[in-house]
């Protein structure tokens, strides 16, 4: 049976992280995994929400070594928790901080001093059929679904991509402001890290002071994994820029002004990878370059009845993706927004991507975001809505700037001006939050 290793470092003496009081070598990192997986109960599945990425590392690590899938919820909400613990009943979960687990069983991080890295000899493999990873939607259009990851797939995925962005050659310090739990951040820091020979920062740096710190923190070259989200509030924080070697994002539409301006400030390319829970990462565009995307090695793409079907390399199976696609002559594709952005009003059509590029636009606007309930007006008509951070416009201005770039019946009728959106740690805005703030609102317009 096919096997692979943990990691595929030259050597037990490369660095495999850095953290805020140094860097751990390959062979540290295996003894702190050794160390943890003797004090791992017998459960079949470790929900490792562990904060700080090197944390996850050794957890994830020492759950392999137990034979354990690891559970991976984008997020860890107590909704989240308790379908968990109702679909996954054999499972334990793996805490750094002071995190709520309800009544789950769980084991907190222990201190792993005693562990001795002169010991480890050799760096361990694994089956490639094993279920190593169960990673979960990030619920912005709906429930979080799980959806199983072998090992020998989630190896083919980080190699894929660290050939995508020629760090094979040249490893990169890997900065990520992304989640190590949401499927971006596993693939583009951790599993970049297992098989493309990178150290990252162990750390999860959301602010743009905390961004640049981390940084700092760790040599070049520099490789920061982000989104737009992110991106965009550390290029206006006026911080002065430590120097970086690549940019990546995803999670979010890139703008072409952001990318630019991106590019522009750190004089550095910057790349986007398009993905998904169900098929892991399977293109990359540099965006200011070509708005088509260009497949990962032996990824393919084909299309019945209108859906388009990912299938080869590291996608388990033949699976469906949510978005529209156009499949260029030369192999490139072209994305025209997700399926389920699509919306229907008044017999016309338009899609929520498109709908929010419009109105960010706006001089004026930071953050906004249209929602479409699920009720319907007097009329029969289902209506849009929007939620605006914008301090300094008022209402009668933004329709007017909005009747100037929409067809009427896309105007948002209510419009709710917010100090800010419910985003998550990944700058996505979850559908059941967005439903949640659009009844509370109307509950209080109607009082």
């Amino acid at each position: 049976m096919k096997s692979f290793p943990l990691v595929r470092h030259d050597s037990l003496d490369d660095i495999f992280a850095w953290l805020p009081d140094g860097s751990i070598k390959v062979r540290n990192f295996l003894a702190d995994a050794e160390a943890l997986a003797a004090q791992l109960p017998s459960d079949r599945y470790l929900l490792n929400v562990c904060q700080d990425r090197y944390r996850f590392a050794v957890g994830f690590a020492a759950g392999l070594l137990t034979g354990k899938t690891s559970l991976q919820p984008a997020s860890q909400s107590a909704e989240t928790l308790r379908c968990i613990q109702h679909d996954f009943p054999d499972v334990v979960c793996l805490c750094d901080s002071e995190f709520d687990a309800l009544n789950l069983p769980r084991v907190d991080f222990p201190v792993l001093a005693a562990a001795n890295p002169e010991v480890v000899t050799k760096i361990p493999e694994f089956s490639a059929d094993h279920i190593a990873a169960c990673l979960f939607t990030s619920g912005s259009t709906g429930t979080p679904m799980p959806h199983f990851k072998t090992w020998g797939g989630l190896v083919h995925s980080g190699r894929a991509e660290a050939e995508r962005l020629n760090l094979l050659e040249r490893p990169h310090a890997i900065v990520g402001t992304v989640p190590v739990q949401h499927a971006f951040g596993f693939e583009s820091t951790f599993l970049l890290a297992l098989h493309g020979q990178c150290a990252f920062w162990s750390g999860k740096p959301f602010y743009p002071q905390d961004i640049v710190t981390a940084l700092e923190g760790v040599p070049r070259p520099r490789l920061l994994v982000t989104t737009p989200f992110h991106l965009s509030a550390l290029l206006v924080s006026g911080l002065e820029l430590p120097a970086i070697d690549l940019l990546l994002s995803a999670t979010a539409p890139l703008s072409m002004k952001l990318a630019s301006e991106a590019e522009n400030r750190f004089g550095v390319p910057l790349h986007e990878i398009y993905g998904s829970t169900e098929t892991g990462q399977i293109a990359s565009r540099h965006t200011t370059v070509s708005q088509a995307w260009h497949l990962l090695p032996d990824i393919r793409l084909e299309q019945e009845n209108g859906q388009t079907f990912a299938s080869g390399g590291h996608v388990e199976g033949k699976v469906e993706l949510s978005d529209i696609i156009e499949i260029l002559a030369d192999g490139r594709f072209l994305l025209h927004g997700r399926c389920a952005d699509l919306v229907n009003v008044a017999g016309k059509r338009s899609s929520l991507a498109y709908l929010n590029h419009q109105i960010t636009a706006i001089p004026g606007v930071i953050d906004a975001a249209f929602f479409m309930p699920e009720d319907k007006g007097q009329d029969g008509i289902t209506r849009l809505c929007a939620f605006v951070v914008a301090p300094g416009l008022k209402p009668q201005t933004l329709l007017a700037e909005l009747r100037e770039r929409l067809d009427p019946v896309f105007l948002p009728r209510p419009l709710f001006f917010l100090d800010q959106l419910p985003r998550n740690s990944t700058g996505k805005l979850p559908h059941n939050s967005l439903e949640a703030l659009y009844f509370e609102r109307v509950s209080h317009a109607g009082r």
